[in-house]
């Protein structure tokens, strides 16, 4: 992992999900922030230069929903990953989002759908 490898924030307020993807991006080459509710991503969001976003739906006080309509107000061309276990989102949410993840789907998915929404920038710092 190279100062030049892509921010990655991940919102999650399953603290074991957050982890699980957190090492996940960290092995395969990306700076991961954390948080485990809207709010403090938001703030995240707001003081650190991140490349994209992977960010849980269904969350207490602050829903998925919510949190990427601000993001999409304040830095609209940060792409955004949603991610949820079930189904028939909203479809206003999906639109919010550049790519939608079903949990169950694996490492390998959010790998392969982080890179084609990051694009050119999920290959700098030698990530495969």
């Amino acid at each position: 992992m190279s100062a030049s490898s892509p921010i990655i924030l991940c919102i999650d307020d399953e603290a074991l999900g957050l982890q699980i993807r957190r090492a996940v991006l960290e092995r395969a080459g990306f700076r991961v922030l954390t948080a485990t509710d809207g709010l403090t991503g938001l703030s995240l969001f707001r003081t650190h230069l991140v490349d994209g976003v992977v960010l849980d739906y269904y969350m207490p006080e602050m829903d998925g929903g919510a949190v990427a309509q601000a993001m999409r107000h304040e830095r609209p061309e940060i792409p955004i990953m949603l991610l949820s276990a079930y189904i028939n989102l909203p479809a206003e949410v999906v639109a919010l989002a550049d790519v939608t993840l079903l949990k169950g789907e694996g490492p390998i998915e959010l790998l392969s759908k982080l890179r084609l929404m990051l694009g050119p920038a999920a290959h700098s710092g030698g990530l495969a």
